[in-house]
């Protein structure tokens, strides 16, 4: 039953991408981006909606009052990263626009990478990391100067269910020099969307949204040493099963 259910949840995602790319594209033509993002989550709503009803995968969200008030505000969101399910979801949740940074070869996947590109996020070549922090630094601060909240993976890429990576300052550093606070954010979505294998499997998962760090007159390795610990000590309260 998993089985079939995850081969429906992929149809339900490959034919709804495909209009909504062509909306993404039309509209990023004649509209601000702020206006463009928002057309695209409403295709990650439309996901969600089969995430939930096909894959019978129930969502829960703590620490929403925790996020930044006002249009004016700025973030530096720095979640854990076990699937491609946070990728979906957290977008759905947040009153701000928002700018991933994510490897430049996801920009050609067919209809999902095209409607990314057009949507100014910002993307890197990893295999040069000095220039790659160069650019997140600088692409970063001009989208928290225009209202769009920044949005990183401090591990860099999915880490299993249970397993910590090695945290890099890229998200810290951007915020210390933009002068936002941090955001940590615990997800525990491996639960019934793992990382590796096709399979996804019904149950609860949550996301835990953390209290505001600032960043002013920080040290960035130190800043994200306590983005980290509270992250990992929040995914043991959230998803105890993974770590007994």
């Amino acid at each position: 039953m998993a089985w079939l259910r995850s081969v429906l949840h992929l149809l339900w995602m490959s034919i709804t991408v495909i209009p909504w790319t062509m909306a993404v594209l039309l509209v990023s033509l004649v509209a601000p981006r702020t206006t463009t993002w928002w057309v695209a989550v409403n295709w990650f709503r439309v996901v969600m909606w089969g995430t939930r009803v096909i894959l019978g995968v129930r969502m829960e969200v703590q620490g929403l009052d925790n996020l930044p008030l006002g249009k004016a505000s700025a973030a530096v969101l720095l979640s854990k990263h076990q699937s491609t399910l946070e990728t979906l979801w957290l977008p759905t949740l947040m009153s701000h626009p928002l700018a991933f940074v994510f490897k430049r070869e996801l920009l050609r996947i067919p209809f999902f990478g095209w409607s990314m590109a057009r949507l100014d996020m910002i993307h890197i070549d990893r295999e040069s990391r000095a220039a790659a922090m160069k650019h997140v630094i600088a692409q970063g601060r001009r989208l928290l100067d225009q209202g769009t909240w920044v949005i990183m993976f401090p591990e860099g890429t999915r880490i299993p269910r249970g397993e910590v990576g090695t945290y890099q300052t890229a998200g810290t550093r951007l915020a210390v020099e933009s002068g936002a606070p941090i955001v940590p954010i615990a997800v525990a979505t491996g639960r019934c969307w793992p990382k590796e294998g096709f399979v996804k499997h019904a149950g609860v998962v949550r996301v835990s949204i953390g209290p505001l760090m600032e960043s002013q007159g920080r040290d960035p390795k130190a800043l994200m040493r306590e983005a980290q610990a509270w992250i990992e000590a929040e995914m043991r309260r959230i998803d105890p099963e993974a770590y007994s």
